[in-house]
């Protein structure tokens, strides 16, 4: 199953490919509904580089729900940027998740396009994507409003 979800983010086109490139980005705009805690390596990097980071999920920041490969590569798109996470767990054998950045007259265009394959589940980890891809997007407009203005841990 799939999901195409579209924001406009008050931000500069740099500005956003900056951001989305940091795993603290992705840590800040999936809280509090999950968390991701590195395994392998033990620590995120300040940038995704291209290859596969293991990592142990939990929801709502306590609730375990087993390990996922976050798998990143940047394919080119021509007139804008990507990055995808081709991921897995072995409940889901598909989150195959493309970010999506464009330039517009006032900002940019962030979309997530994710394909989702869970065997019998996957109508509700659909669900639980659709309203998990919402959040992250009010979450990066809100950070972005602030001018990139992380909160203190």
């Amino acid at each position: 199953m799939n999901i195409d979800l579209s924001s406009y983010i008050q931000c500069s086109y740099e500005e956003a490919v900056e951001q989305v490139k940091r795993p603290r980005l992705l840590q800040h705009v999936i809280a509090p509904l999950v968390s991701f805690i590195p395994v392998a390596p033990k620590h995120f990097p300040p940038v995704w580089s291209q290859g596969i980071y293991l990592v142990n999920l939990k929801l709502l920041g306590f609730i375990p729900f087993g390990n996922q490969d976050i798998v990143i590569s940047y394919p080119d798109v021509g007139s804008g940027f990507a990055l995808r996470d081709n991921g897995r767990s072995a409940l889901i054998q598909k989150w195959d998740h493309m970010i999506t950045i464009l330039q517009t007259s006032d900002g940019v265009l962030y979309r997530d396009t994710v394909a989702v394959s869970a065997g019998l589940l996957t109508p509700v980890i659909w669900l639980y994507a659709y309203f998990f891809y919402r959040h992250r997007q009010a979450r990066w407009r809100r950070l972005a409003a602030s001018r990139f203005a992380y909160p203190l841990r």
